[in-house]
């Protein structure tokens, strides 16, 4: 990698508040595709991961808003947002009074994004940069996971790992638009908002972003 994670991420996006969510800002690029030929150039890697750190997506801007209307999810308590991306889950959950917060990702631009993000926000919030889905769920109160239902073999691991999470005792709140692979039949929805996402890569500008939690173990749909 020729140049630093962070020296990329400031080098191609740009600061600015996220669609309703204004109180956030966020490094946000403008196009996936320039976007992602450039991290396969700096990289030097043809398969390098889509830029999924650049861009405000639908899951996550509906566990903000959730998190925005309802602070008592997150207030007082710990909090683990899985493939963190940009790291919008993890600091609405700061916003809305959570002590402390965790950011997962494996992409090193998006550990550096969800630093700069954080600082920018006036917060701070500890990157693990690293697969924890083979992990133990971490020890906290609640699990964020948005938009982690876009592929079929993440979808297959996810799941399993947030049902451990739930077990242990772990509210799990999922934001999700309504991707193929969502495992609806596990789900209780909770809430539903109009969004705007920045990115092409999802299917329409404007959509619906919905919450959910996972159902009780041995509770059928």
């Amino acid at each position: 990698m020729a140049a630093s994670p962070r020296a990329f991420v400031v080098r191609h996006s740009h600061l600015r508040p996220v669609p309703g969510l204004e109180e956030i800002r966020l490094h946000l690029a403008d196009d996936v595709l320039p976007l992602w030929h450039a991290a396969q150039i700096e990289t030097d890697d043809p398969d390098a991961a889509l830029p999924y750190w650049a861009f405000a997506w639908a899951g996550g801007l509906a566990i903000g808003r959730y998190l925005r209307e309802h602070p008592e999810a997150a207030a007082g308590r710990r909090v683990f947002d899985l493939a963190s991306g940009s790291g919008l889950c993890a600091i609405a959950s700061l916003h809305a009074g959570a002590v402390e917060a965790t950011g997962a990702d494996i992409d090193p631009f998006a550990a550096a994004a969800i630093k700069l993000n954080a600082r920018a926000n006036g917060r701070r919030v500890t990157v693990v940069r690293r697969d924890v889905l083979d992990d133990d769920p971490p020890d906290v109160e609640i699990v964020l996971a948005g938009d982690c239902w876009y592929e079929a073999r993440l979808a297959e691991r996810v799941l399993p790992w947030l049902h451990r999470a739930r077990d242990r005792g772990i509210e799990v709140l999922i934001g999700d638009p309504g991707r193929r692979y969502l495992p609806t039949d596990e789900l209780v929805e909770l809430a539903s908002y109009d969004v705007r996402t920045t990115t092409e890569l999802d299917d329409l500008e404007r959509k619906q972003g919905r919450v959910y939690t996972l159902r009780p173990a041995g509770e059928n749909a």
